[in-house]
């Protein structure tokens, strides 16, 4: 016994050696499971600077791109839970590609370290300009008198604007069928080129479209309409509330995180999220700042979770 408590304390000590001299030995890597140029990249390298600032320690952005994320987040489940490796975390991979597989290729509530959210935000659903509708609920009743010959893209099967659509299909009651791209641009690509009829996705991705007249709103998926889009109403005003959803991004850790790291992120990730000029930032990408701490960012986690896997299950959807 005198053997395990003695070895218990050298454990604690080397613990709280390794949070105490964190994160002086090296730079951090911060994973993001997309390619460039897409929201969550936009939301990394946002923090990226003033994080790195608070830290005084430099933080590099590695891109893991493919299946939905869930690379990305299987190399974070793997790797040292030592605070320098750490993941832009998102809705995708985090609530909802691992209940679409046989076999879940990891745990996103259990096998992590949450450390705190950093936006939420709303999705848009799009269609061409010269689309007839002029709002959601118009493409629903177009979409039904064109019953068989209606799609939705998506940035890939598993990721949120995949499930977004099938949320769409169980709410209204149709039948799109679903045609996923390797990514979030190609959606956008082959919608404005007329192969697809409507997509839900990111403001970060889809505004600039909107506003260069390439695309046109037909509702956002949160519940209030978008500071960027006043005129564009929510899918509650339209009469689909139970296509209300908002994506989330954050920074998580492996599990097992030493406590120490993830008081000292999380405080400083909150006083960078609180900068007027950061939360000016997403906010022109369509995205609102919303910080949460650790518990309360796992336990928005896991409701996200459970809503989504309540979908799959619902629509029997799986990947192949």
């Amino acid at each position: 016994m005198k053997k395990i408590l003695i070895a218990a304390t050298l454990l604690g000590a080397a613990g709280l050696a390794l949070a105490q001299a964190w994160p002086q030995a090296k730079p951090i890597r911060l994973l993001v499971g997309y390619t460039p140029g897409g929201g969550i990249d936009f939301a990394a390298r946002t923090v990226q600077i003033p994080l790195q600032e608070a830290l005084k320690q430099q933080i590099v952005i590695e891109y893991k791109p493919g299946a939905g994320g869930t690379i990305a987040a299987s190399e974070l489940a793997r790797t040292p839970a030592d605070g320098y490796t750490l993941l832009l975390a998102n809705t995708g991979p985090f609530a909802i590609a691992p209940y679409l597989q046989q076999k879940m290729p990891y745990d996103p509530v259990k096998q992590f370290s949450y450390v705190g959210q950093i936006s939420q935000g709303s999705y848009i659903a799009v269609t061409r300009p010269d689309h007839p509708a002029r709002n959601l609920q118009d493409f629903v009743a177009w979409a039904r008198a064109n019953a068989g010959k209606v799609n939705f893209a998506s940035g890939g099967a598993g990721t949120s604007t995949h499930l977004n659509g099938e949320l769409m299909n169980q709410v209204t009651g149709l039948d799109m069928t679903h045609v996923p791209y390797k990514g979030s641009a190609p959606a956008v690509q082959e919608l404005i080129g007329g192969q697809t009829q409507i997509l839900i996705d990111a403001g970060s991705v889809l505004l600039p479209q909107i506003k260069g007249g390439k695309l046109k709103a037909l509702a956002v998926t949160g519940p209030k309409r978008d500071p960027q889009l006043p005129d564009v109403p929510t899918v509650r005003e339209l009469g689909l509330g139970g296509m209300e959803s908002v994506g989330f991004q954050g920074l998580v850790g492996p599990a097992g995180l030493p406590p120490e790291v993830v008081e000292r992120l999380s405080a400083e990730l909150a006083k960078v999220l609180a900068q007027p000029e950061l939360k000016a930032k997403f906010a022109t990408a369509g995205a609102e700042v919303h910080a949460l701490g650790a518990r309360e960012f796992a336990g928005f986690v896991k409701a996200d979770n459970e809503k989504w896997a309540k979908l799959i299950k619902e629509r029997k959807l799986q990947l192949d």
